[in-house]
């Protein structure tokens, strides 16, 4: 029984890395969804280990390699379910238990299923005097409305790029926070609808300040004070009284007044509104694990992941240093390593090295001086409370977790073996230092040229979008209340609304631009000989960005007037030809459209 709560709570160290601060219904997908992973791959590394050899072994956990490098390209989740599948497998084969696989794989999934039930139960603290149940949604909503403030603060000054960056990253954290479990469309509560019916207002918010942005003419102060009563009112729970109204002096002003008054006839009414997303199709997890993105990083864990496997396993068999049996810290070592989603590759090897030396120097200490086994269960108990608060950097979490780890195998009998750690990992940091520098099939790059690509495909779906409804016939004379669209007055904002499709395209564009800049951050940070295969995607997502946001201020012009200004169409023009351009250059193929105007 000793070895199967190790397993649970290894499942549990492992479920609470994926946990991240948002709402408690989001969390079901973000930790259960890669423990079952887990569990399949502790079944499948089992199973394999005990009834093949090592040759066979090694070329099976080489295609667990491929694999689950493949469908990390998909998403945050997906990769946590690669890594964990991963983790899991190198556990099962190189970690000799009495118990079968699937006692080990239900061990491993009550484990995590454990942490799970205590995020879903527990309030966060500050929270217990509300409805705790929403505190991480409610907190994300009122997060968006801040950032609209924080945006039309800075309208026409230095900062109004990195606010409106703000703003889409809170509106994406937002948006998650309220896709979790019986949070959908069609909410089942009153709390969850008015979330809903909150987080839906906020969108034309976002459209008006962003265009607001775009022509750079700073507003009155007044105009951020109704955002921030209404983020107020959204973290309160309650009604947002009277709310100031901002000057209707242009057709960005105007959206942004019209926008108020549909945000205060919501709080008050909390009628369900849409989430505005796109959800991902199997065909297009299927083309983003099989794309050049999942074939680049397949390839490579599978390399660096069978590599590992086979180095340890002749190391194990051979008794080169230690005495203990388990061979799987160097590839479950490999595996974080190897992610690109932890930070760059040689400042991930150096966090790691130094995280697992200080961890196994700690650790020996408080093996020398504790009683056992009650002493090294009080050291798993506080290190697995550490580790929320040392995910924040790479190195302290490596340290934490080293010193857990270690106590558990401890606990379940095998022998101190902290220099074994340490040199298993450095040898991990060498291989995956090598196998991450090595010449690889197809061009490389290729996971910030999909996520660029994807970038690209949404700006000019949405842009697309936003001509066409220029080009679509209006009732009534130019100028007349009939042809500006924006009033709620003449025209309310209903989830049937067609505007609705423009924020789902909206939303999709800035939200890949994002994902796309965070791929570019990382790739630039690593060593020349791998930064040099993106050089140049950095001014396409800026020419990306220009794009969506003069889209959002002609759709904002558009809605108001009846039509695209000459300004519009001109910034319009200028940019497709650029990206058309700088796009060749990085090698990346961008759609087609018809000209602007």
């Amino acid at each position: 029984m000793a070895a199967l709560g190790v397993v649970a709570a290894i499942a549990a160290m492992l479920a609470g890395i994926n946990d991240r601060p948002g709402s408690r219904r989001a969390s079901v997908k973000r930790i259960g969804v890669p423990a079952l992973g887990g569990a399949l791959g502790l079944v499948a590394g089992t199973y394999a280990g005990q009834q093949t050899g090592a040759v066979v072994l090694t070329v099976i956990l080489t295609f667990v390699g491929l694999v689950a490098g493949s469908i990390s390209a998909i998403g945050p989740v997906a990769s946590a379910v690669g890594t964990q599948l991963l983790v899991a497998s190198a556990i099962g084969a190189g970690m000799p238990l009495p118990e079968p696989g699937w006692e080990r794989a239900l061990a491993y999934v009550a484990g995590a299923g454990w942490l799970l039930v205590l995020r879903l139960v527990l309030p966060t603290p500050g929270s217990l005097a509300g409805d705790f149940r929403f505190d991480g949604e409610r907190k994300a909503v009122a997060g968006v409305y801040e950032a609209v403030a924080d945006l039309l603060d800075a309208v026409g000054g230095p900062e109004a790029m990195r606010r409106r960056a703000a703003l889409t990253a809170a509106l994406d954290h937002a948006q998650d926070a309220l896709a979790g479990p019986r949070l959908r469309r069609y909410a089942s509560s009153s709390a969850e609808r008015r979330l809903h019916a909150q987080y839906a207002a906020a969108l034309p918010l976002a459209e008006a300040a962003t265009a607001l942005a775009w022509a750079g003419e700073a507003v009155a102060e007044r105009a951020s004070e109704g955002p921030r009563r209404l983020a107020a009112a959204v973290r309160g729970n309650n009604h947002t009284g009277p709310l100031p109204a901002p000057s209707r002096s242009a057709p960005a002003l105007r959206a942004l007044d019209d926008a108020l008054l549909h945000a205060a006839e919501v709080f008050d009414q909390g009628r369900g509104g849409d989430l505005h997303t796109r959800p991902r199709t199997p065909r297009d997890r299927l083309r983003a694990a099989f794309g050049s993105a999942g074939r680049e990083y397949g390839l490579r864990v599978a390399l660096c992941f069978g590599a590992s496997s086979a180095v340890a396993q002749a190391l194990h068999q051979g008794q080169w240093y230690g005495q203990h049996e388990h061979w799987y810290w160097l590839p479950a070592t490999a595996v974080f390593l190897v992610k690109p989603d932890l930070g760059p590759l040689a400042s991930r090897v150096l966090n790691r090295a130094a995280g697992t030396v200080l961890g196994a120097v700690v650790f020996a200490g408080f093996a020398a001086v504790l009683p056992r086994p009650e002493g090294l269960i009080a050291l798993v108990a506080l290190s697995g409370a550490l580790i929320p608060v040392a995910t924040r950097h790479f190195a302290a979490q490596t340290a934490v977790v080293t010193v857990l780890v270690l106590a558990l195998v401890m606990v379940g009998g095998e022998p101190q073996a902290s220099m074994g750690r340490i040199g298993e990992t450095l040898l991990a940091c060498a291989i995956v230092l090598i196998t991450g520098h090595l010449p690889m099939p197809g061009q490389r790059g290729g996971g910030v040229r999909a996520r660029l690509a994807a970038a690209g495909d949404a700006a000019y779906a949405y842009l697309t979008h936003v001509l066409d409804e220029a080009d679509a016939p209006r009732i009534g004379t130019p100028g007349t209340p009939s042809e500006r669209r924006g009033t709620p007055t003449e025209r309310p904002i209903t989830p049937s609304d067609p505007r609705a499709t423009r924020w789902t395209l909206r939303r999709e564009a800035y939200r890949t631009l994002a994902e796309a800049r965070t791929a570019i951050s990382l790739s630039a940070h690593e060593l020349p000989a791998l930064a040099r295969h993106t050089e140049g995607a950095d001014e396409v997502a800026d020419l990306l960005e220009r794009l969506v946001d003069t889209t959002t201020a002609c759709a904002v012009h558009l809605d108001d007037t009846g039509r695209l200004g000459p300004e519009h169409t001109e910034r319009l023009t200028a940019l497709l030809g650029e990206l058309a351009g700088q796009g060749g250059r990085v090698g990346l193929r961008l759609p087609r459209t018809r000209r602007a105007g």
